[in-house]
């Protein structure tokens, strides 16, 4: 297969970098588009990755990066939003992703792959899927425009590195013997890093997905208290896991959302008010059979207990020499 050059907004992020190795392993080139170089360094050591600073909220700088690019992959997106530009649900989600298509235009780029999220809508309860919608929506306008754009909506993306059976496992060791747990009702279809890179190389390759929408999921779904019950059970940790009411879920999103790093805040809080599941098996119309978090998470949590035990170990003995 002849390289082609791929550009990557979001590339330095989880789902970026497991992607851009596929991308890479598979004989493509890959131009990463990110605001700090510094957070790409595993990027920096592949051979075909070119890894550009810059400020893709400029029109100027997306037509500056995209000329040359065969196809572009917008993977950008924010779980809570923070003071200043580009660092909002309407900058990043709806606002950039119309100026990528303008830039996709001008550079004559035909094909878009485009990351959105399940419950996304124009009515859906929280500003993250609201605007997600609107970026969603604007992506495949440009269909008209000679575009090919496949979009993708995934429930929660677990795997190695990832933001949220690695977050549970550090919270719940920092908790002595209770877990308030907020929204422990909510429901999601937990989906696996190596089974969506494979549904965005599988569309890069496939012009029948043009123009598709593909929402992707594992093959079981879980509760939230299900899910941390299973971290704590694969981190051996005892923990009660005690779930909030609506009303205490809420205000835990107001609280934590004053503090630095905001690991939880209203708007999360109002997306949970949909399940996180699929209406339709996006996966098996690409022909991809899901992985389950069973056959995966054991393999990473469990190793990350391991050099942790380790490392207190070493410590240990350290110490008294």
């Amino acid at each position: 297969m002849a390289a082609k050059r791929i550009a990557l907004l979001g590339g330095s992020g989880f789902v970026g970098r497991h992607l851009v190795a596929a991308l890479t392993r598979e004989g493509y080139a890959t131009r990463v588009l990110t605001r700090r170089r510094s957070r790409s360094r595993p990027l920096l050591v592949m051979p075909t990755c070119e890894v550009v600073e810059t400020n893709v909220h400029q029109a100027s700088n997306l037509d500056a990066h995209l000329s040359g690019c065969d196809a572009v992959i917008n993977l950008t997106g924010i779980l809570n939003e923070h003071p200043g530009a580009g660092e909002r649900f309407r900058d990043v989600h709806a606002e950039l992703p119309g100026r990528l298509v303008e830039a996709c235009r001008r550079r004559r780029v035909r094909r878009l792959l485009h990351m959105s999220a399940l419950g996304v809508g124009a009515d859906a309860p929280s500003e993250y899927l609201r605007t997600k919608f609107s970026g969603e929506q604007t992506v495949h306008a440009a269909e008209g425009d000679g575009i090919a754009v496949t979009s993708f909506r995934p429930s929660i993306i677990f795997g190695p590195g990832d933001s949220f059976f690695n977050r549970f496992a550090g919270l719940l060791a920092l908790s002595p013997f209770v877990f308030p747990l907020a929204c422990p009702e909510a429901r999601f279809a937990p989906v696996y890093i190596g089974d969506v890179v494979r549904a965005f190389l599988t569309a890069l390759g496939d012009d029948s997905t043009a123009n598709q929408r593909y929402e992707l999921c594992g093959p079981h779904i879980y509760t939230m208290r299900e899910l941390v019950a299973y971290t704590a059970r694969v981190t051996g940790r005892r923990r009660l896991i005690v779930g909030l009411g609506d009303r205490l879920s809420r205000l835990q999103g107001r609280v934590l959302e004053r503090i630095p790093g905001k690991p939880f805040s209203t708007d999360n809080y109002l997306s949970t008010k949909l399940d996180n599941v699929c209406s339709c098996d996006g996966l098996g119309q690409l022909g991809i059979t899901a992985r389950s978090i069973e056959s995966i998470v054991p393999g990473y949590l469990g190793r990350r207990e391991r050099n942790s035990s380790l490392g207190r170990l070493r410590a240990s003995a350290a110490h008294r020499d």
